[in-house]
């Protein structure tokens, strides 16, 4: 029993050690799927670096352009942010529904940045507004940051 619990401490020690950790890794390193992201959306956009992060049991990638704009994907290569700094987030990035929205109630922002998880989508406007989607795409949640 003893030698069983000496072993788990190890290896959780090991994975304590290994997690947080940034690598540089080239674009063919990325998973498929977020290669194919990446060039379908940002085709003419030049790469700065790429990165894998591993933290304790979970993987993700960043890409990030000489523009500033930074994509993130998790370990499947879904995005999870699309955070354009010197552009906007290409339209057929954005859900219909969240696209539909911002248009009829803010037709003159543009979307600047759209971040998922397994909950909901949030997104940020030219106008300073950070609305809050469910899966659903029903608002939930909305903040005005122009302070």
């Amino acid at each position: 029993m003893k030698k069983l619990i000496f072993l788990f401490v190890c290896v959780f020690s090991i994975q304590v050690a290994l997690a947080d950790n940034d690598k540089p890794i080239n674009f063919t390193q990325l998973p498929q799927a977020a290669q194919k992201f990446v060039k379908q959306h940002f085709p003419k956009a030049k790469i700065a670096f790429v990165k894998m992060e591993t933290e304790l049991f979970d993987k993700s990638y960043d890409v990030v352009f000489n523009n500033g704009d930074q994509l993130e994907f998790d370990k499947k290569g879904e995005w999870t942010e699309v955070n354009c700094k010197s552009t906007v987030v290409p339209a057929k990035v954005i859900p219909a529904p969240i696209k539909k929205y911002v248009e009829t109630n803010y037709p003159e922002a543009k979307v600047l940045s759209i971040e998922r998880d397994r909950y909901d989508y949030e997104v940020k406007l030219s106008n300073f507004w950070e609305i809050k989607f469910d899966m659903n795409f029903n608002v939930i949640d909305m903040d005005n940051d122009r302070d």
